[in-house]
């Protein structure tokens, strides 16, 4: 019996899901929806098939999507998640942003500058963010400026802290044009090379992301600031995470920095106490 997408939700343990997790029913239900098919969308790339079987696959599940906007998909997770869609007036255009940036990972290992970069932070992020705020709610059409740039701001904190894992893969998400400028190179990052060049690189890279941050909660507006409050918590989680990098002196090869799950409830839990008994 396929798993259900509560269960895939429940299973990650994620960021995401304690996040949404104290959503209203109806809501938690198509965020299940959408991590699920996040989730499975990953999948496909990031297994030990081979790029070309990989990309196969990934034009067949975009196929499938494709036949579920017009109900004809096989795939019950697409189904529901094409009523989702219905349901919540999401654009169609996220979705299939987000396969690009699926699609990305496989056929592009290194990007050469930050703007090469942050198109990838884009698709894999800002994309689940510009679909999560149509089943959050928003008036401020500013809040999709909150949403894109606290997804790049989300998935630069996911980079730095899986630089190690990465290498495993070959994939080095660090713009290459900045590892030249600390006098860093590839073979020092494979070596695991932890010096004063590798700590001004990294410190470079969290202080981007902490502007992206601090962007992103300049575009939330008071009136949306309520409903927004998962987005919140996984700022909030995401920001705890960078701050560990910073107190751990950046040292993301050594060390496996993390949010063990009891924080990522608790910071959840204590961004929706702030947003339901302030916001209401």
């Amino acid at each position: 019996m396929p798993e259900s997408a509560k269960e895939i939700s429940k299973r990650s343990k994620s960021s995401f899901y304690y996040a949404f997790n104290l959503l209203p029913k109806a809501k938690r239900d198509a965020m299940n929806v959408i991590y699920a098919f996040c989730r499975k969308t990953d999948d496909i790339v990031d297994n030990e098939n081979s790029n070309e079987i990989k990309l196969n696959n990934l034009n067949l599940w975009k196929e499938e999507f494709d036949k579920s906007l017009i109900g004809k998909s096989s795939d019950q997770l697409l189904l529901s998640l094409s009523k989702v869609i219905s349901e919540f007036k999401i654009p169609h255009e996220p979705f299939y942003d987000l396969i690009k940036g699926m699609e990305m990972d496989i056929n592009i290992s290194r990007y050469e500058n930050f703007e090469a970069l942050k198109e990838y932070c884009y698709r894999v992020a800002s994309t689940v963010g510009l679909i999560s705020i149509e089943i959050f709610g928003y008036k401020n059409s500013n809040t999709k400026n909150f949403a894109v740039n606290l997804g790049i701001a989300l998935q630069l904190t996911n980079i730095l802290r899986d630089i190690k894992k990465d290498l495993e893969s070959n994939r080095i998400y660090i713009p290459l044009d900045e590892m030249r400028m600390f006098s860093y190179s590839e073979e020092d990052l494979f070596n695991k090379k932890y010096n004063d060049n590798f700590i001004s690189l990294v410190k470079y890279q969290v202080e981007r992301a902490e502007s992206f941050f601090k962007k992103a909660s300049s575009f939330l507006s008071d009136e949306d600031r309520a409903n927004m409050f998962p987005a919140s918590a996984m700022q909030c989680v995401y920001y705890k995470l960078l701050k560990k990098i910073i107190d751990n002196n950046y040292d993301v090869l050594n060390k496996n920095i993390r949010v063990n799950n009891f924080e990522k409830f608790y910071l959840a839990f204590m961004v929706w106490m702030k947003h339901k008994f302030i916001f209401i």
